[in-house]
């Protein structure tokens, strides 16, 4: 069984995602010491139907906002922590291409569409990632950058007055903030939707770095969600079976 991932990679994964669900809740806690986007005397900020509704307090961490606020700085060098180790590891050993998009990835994400609706019955040939993951992790780098633009906008908007002024003013920051956890945080759950429904054993690759491809990739059992979930079946030569012996083969004197 090969090492799918480095050390260095699932340390910075699993750091990610608890800063990022840390830094999730606490913010939300702090958005409802102000539900709403429109400065007050204003119109309903219309981007937001439910504008002026506080979260329910279940989603939010830190009990009161001056909590939530160390929460959410707490949880913030988490995730430049894990960012600095990721993108560091990345670079240095060349991993990024397994995450970039390339020449024809556009093709790639029809045919996944297409399988994933069952439109086709083959699994699309891919990497280590398919057309779809690398789109999706690249939106998920977008919208990181925007929040953490948008957050220094509203954390220091006098010092940074530019880059608050560059995102539409203060209330608008917060709007761009706001939204930009909302992409990170969907795009989070459709993951961890296809990882339990479509490849399981990505998690014990994630966890323990053991990832056996011909076995356990959804290429190789034809898997979509909740469809071909066990390791596929390999060749008895493939599986390290002995090969029959001579006296057991059948000869063409035999045949005759």
């Amino acid at each position: 069984m090969a090492r799918r991932h480095h050390p260095v990679i699932r340390l910075a994964h699993w750091l990610s995602a608890l800063g990022l669900l840390l830094m999730a809740s606490s913010g939300l806690r702090i958005f409802n010491a102000a539900p709403h986007f429109a400065p007050k005397g204003e119109p309903p900020f219309r981007w937001w139907p439910w504008e002026g509704t506080p979260v329910p307090a279940w989603l939010t961490l830190g009990g009161w906002l001056g909590g939530a606020r160390h929460w959410h700085f707490a949880a913030m060098w988490m995730v430049i922590v894990a960012g600095v180790l990721w993108l560091g590891w990345a670079f240095l050993h060349g991993e990024w291409r397994d995450f970039t998009p390339r020449r024809g990835d556009a093709r790639d994400v029809i045919a996944m569409l297409r399988y994933y609706l069952r439109l086709a019955m083959q699994h699309p040939r891919q990497g280590k990632h398919n057309a779809l993951q690398k789109y999706a992790y690249l939106t998920m780098l977008a919208a990181a950058v925007v929040a953490v633009l948008s957050g220094l906008a509203i954390w220091k908007p006098v010092t940074l007055g530019w880059l608050t002024d560059l995102m539409g003013g203060y209330a608008l920051a917060r709007w761009w903030h706001f939204l930009a956890m909302l992409v990170l945080m969907a795009l989070t759950a459709v993951h961890v939707f296809m990882v339990f429904s479509t490849d399981p054993y990505a998690l014990r690759a994630m966890t323990t770095g053991g990832y056996d491809a011909e076995r356990f990739s959804p290429e190789a059992r034809n898997a979509r969600p909740f469809v071909n979930l066990r390791p596929a079946m390999l060749p008895l030569a493939a599986a390290g079976a002995p090969p029959p012996s001579p006296s057991t083969m059948e000869t063409p004197d035999d045949a005759a």
